[in-house]
């Protein structure tokens, strides 16, 4: 699949930090989502992990200061940095920064970062006392105001065994960064994309919930490949362990009352609103004070209809103009088009994504779909068995399409 960094030539420089180790796991991330990466190691780097370690995941020679003496050296330095679409540095010591910061080019990958025309990523990782030293500040300040990104440092459990402000960011938090970073002039850039994703927890009691299977790994995927088109992304999602995608705004909410909330907020000055929440139709009429407790005859629950979202965004949307599109999901276990069409149709949407939820290998809990295009044109387009990743990318090529033509 097609990736922000398929093709992309990233120069990852590594600085002398027992978070070398993540650096290594970051190189392997950036290779398999499609990336070419040139790493350079510093003298003290190379005491903490070897250059054999990043060839071994990158499929390509690791650079050490020796290497700025031999017969490329003259133009070594200067290579690296032209070829680069983005370097990076990870973990980015005290030393480093403070080299960066005030131009003293004394080994390869200084060398490299004042010849770069590219932009520049940072990943700080230090003890606490160090990073907030004032020298340290200041050299950071110095860097941002010229431009460079800084990612971190996090709160956590340090090398010194205190847990402060200093950790590294973790590699699949920087990949996602990274990934925003060289989408920022995609097809939606400076637009607003809205995803909802997962399902919504209805309660019974304290302790007890309505709720159905939906993973929220559809609409995370949509999430992404919105980042990876350039959008700005606020992702509703109802309970979810899954990791937010870097760059996206994440809310969170529970039933499908805080959805409707939040969809109508964050909709209301958006570009595209995806609906791809599996939220609960139905919620119990009272919720008990208490537990309901075992024993004597079974309760008897009744329910009530929860609020439609769909049809509250199409509301709104006739009196503002927003979202300008509007994508609809239809979990279906029978009847599936029929259904989806009759949604399409009710709700005001420009397509709905259409998919059986009964299928083993496609819908909720895994991680493939198998769906259905319906357009409020008439249009319809099947497409095959795909990962969800691939289907997202797939729904957004017609947002984007949509939006074109909103805009003409």
């Amino acid at each position: 699949m097609v990736t922000p960094l398929s093709g992309k030539r990233i120069l990852l420089g590594v600085t002398g930090s027992i978070a070398c180790y993540k650096a290594a796991d970051l190189a392997s991330k950036l290779r398999q989502a499609g990336a070419e990466v040139d790493v350079i190691l510093t003298a003290a780097a190379a005491q903490f992990i070897t250059p054999l370690t990043f060839q071994s995941v990158t499929g390509r020679r690791a650079y050490v200061d020796a290497d700025l003496w031999g017969s490329e050296g003259h133009v070594l330095h200067i290579n690296l940095a032209k070829e680069a679409d983005l370097l990076v540095i990870a973990p980015a010591t005290a030393n480093t920064l403070a080299k960066l910061a005030h131009g003293l080019a004394e080994n390869l990958l200084a060398l490299a970062a004042v010849a770069a025309e590219c932009p520049l990523l940072l990943a700080p990782a230090m003890d606490g006392g160090m990073y907030q030293h004032p020298a340290t500040q200041a050299n950071l300040e110095i860097l941002r105001d010229r431009g460079a990104i800084i990612i971190g440092p996090e709160s956590g459990h340090l090398a010194s065994g205190l847990r402060q402000v200093g950790r590294m960011t973790e590699p699949a938090d920087l990949l996602g960064h990274i990934r925003r970073l060289l989408a920022r002039r995609g097809p939606l850039a400076g637009k607003r994309v809205v995803v909802s994703a997962g399902g919504t927890q209805e309660p019974l009691d304290p302790v007890r919930f309505i709720a159905n299977r939906s993973s929220g790994k559809q609409g995370f995927a949509l999430a992404q490949a919105a980042l990876d088109l350039g959008a700005e992304v606020t992702l509703i999602c109802g309970p979810s362990a899954l990791p937010t995608p870097g760059g996206a705004t994440r809310v969170d909410v529970r039933t499908a009352a805080e959805m409707l909330a939040a969809v109508l907020e964050h909709s209301a000055e958006a570009d595209a609103l995806i609906m791809a929440a599996a939220v609960a139709d139905f919620r119990s009429a009272q919720t008990a004070e208490h537990k309901i407790k075992k024993g004597g005859e079974a309760p008897v629950i009744a329910l009530t209809h929860t609020e439609d979202i769909l049809k509250a965004v199409a509301a709104v949307k006739k009196e503002n103009s927003h979202p300008a599109v509007t994508v609809g999901f239809a979990a279906e276990s029978q009847d599936l088009l029929a259904n989806a069409a009759k949604k399409l149709a009710t709700k005001g949407l420009d397509f709905i994504v259409a998919n059986d939820v009964s299928a083993a290998d496609a819908g909720f809990e895994v991680d493939t779909n198998r769906v259905s295009l319906l357009f409020a044109d008439g249009r319809r387009e099947d497409l095959p068995l795909l990962g969800k990743g691939e289907v997202a990318v797939a729904i957004l090529a017609e947002v984007v399409k949509l939006l074109g033509k909103a805009a003409e």
